[in-house]
């Protein structure tokens, strides 16, 4: 039998904030179940945002969430004007191309595109 990731736990320092930057990035939407903790549905992979004061960086040998998008500068551009940092600018990979961003809560991800 094949065993697959079928769910991702992210740490966020304000999971109401984080809730807002996703929707609002990637028209996610959640389930809270209480405060401090909001299942993420229509993201690819089932997951949740969790209150934590732990961040995740390749930096620190995390594991890297990694999303598509089809128009790497668009999305780009609509994150930074949402208040994320752009860690590592676009760049070519055999395959495509993808950058690395940070959200609100130092959390590092990236997006890459075949496009």
């Amino acid at each position: 039998m094949t065993v697959k990731i079928n769910y991702i736990e992210i740490p966020v320092k304000n999971v109401t904030e984080s809730k807002a930057f996703f929707h609002q990035a990637f028209d996610w939407t959640f389930t809270d179940y209480g405060d401090d903790y909001a299942s993420i549905d229509n993201a690819g992979i089932d997951g949740g945002l969790y209150k934590s004061d732990q961040t995740v960086s390749t930096k620190t040998g995390s594991v890297l969430v990694v999303m598509y998008h089809h128009d790497l500068i668009a999305i780009r551009d609509k994150l930074v004007s949402l208040g994320a940092t752009i860690i590592e600018p676009i760049f070519s990979f055999p395959g495509g191309k993808r950058f690395h961003f940070s959200d609100k809560n130092n959390n590092e991800y990236a997006i890459w595109s075949d496009k």
